[in-house]
């Protein structure tokens, strides 16, 4: 290195969002609705970090809408690990007859065994219902004119899902993913955020208990408890196209 050369700039810090008591407050209330033994607990500090420059209310938001959404993904999957251990659709998977994966491998081992085109229909889908979601449902649907959906940073309840009105009234009748008959609408506001506290333990319950089963299976002896049920597998749970797909081959 020439010694005229100026040394190198540090990294800057993450901007600090400004401190918002209201948002704040509510975190700690909901702490104890979920959990009365355990209290608000940030020890990363990401209530504080200012993301996007969006402020804390909104970085708040991202991340109660995040934790929701991930939560609702492990229930899927423990309930899909559960399911797929024991029993397959009796029909063919492709249109050249080609079958479901055996019950007899693990479910690691059958995503692995799904074709490479099936995967890629899966995440295309998983991203549509991400762009819907980042848009709002593309317009402000709802029954209340006053309550126009808005971006889960902006306002929007966390983990509310956007109808599919607008895509129903320019492309195709499609169920809504919540309530899709309508059988809620009268539900109080009470019980509504009564039925979100429930699921967002569910959801907490389910990450812990989905990576528990991959562990298992990945790791022998890593998790006592589910020895008995764990099914080796060899491969990488973090890859999902092993040797079919990749950017680095």
């Amino acid at each position: 290195m020439s010694m005229s050369e100026a040394p190198a700039e540090p990294e800057p810090e993450p901007e600090m969002a400004e401190s918002s008591p209201d948002s704040v407050n509510a975190l700690n209330s909901l702490a104890l609705k979920l959990n009365p033994i355990v209290p608000f607990w940030d020890p990363l500090g990401l209530t504080e970090i200012n993301f996007y420059d969006m402020g804390q209310d909104a970085s708040i938001g991202f991340l109660r809408h995040a934790e929701i959404k991930h939560g609702r993904v492990a229930m899927a999957a423990f309930v899909g690990y559960c399911v797929q251990s024991n029993w397959h659709w009796p029909w063919a998977m492709m249109r050249d007859g080609t079958p479901f994966p055996s019950t007899d491998l693990s479910p690691e081992a059958q995503w692995d065994s799904v074709p490479e085109t099936a995967k890629w229909q899966i995440f295309t889908v998983i991203a549509a219902l991400e762009l819907w979601d980042e848009s709002s449902g593309g317009e402000a649907y709802t029954d209340d004119d006053s309550d126009k959906m808005v971006h889960y940073t902006k306002g929007r309840k966390p983990g509310q899902y956007p109808s599919f009105q607008l895509f129903r009234d320019n492309v195709h009748w499609v169920l809504d993913l919540y309530d899709p008959f309508g059988l809620f609408k009268k539900m109080s506001e009470e019980k509504k955020e009564e039925r979100l506290i429930t699921e967002i333990n569910n959801g907490r319950l389910a990450m812990i208990g989905i990576f528990a089963f991959l562990a298992a299976d990945k790791v022998q002896g890593a998790v006592p408890f589910l020895d008995k049920y764990a099914q080796p597998y060899d491969g990488n749970i973090m890859v999902p196209f092993e040797g079919q797909f990749s950017f680095f081959s």
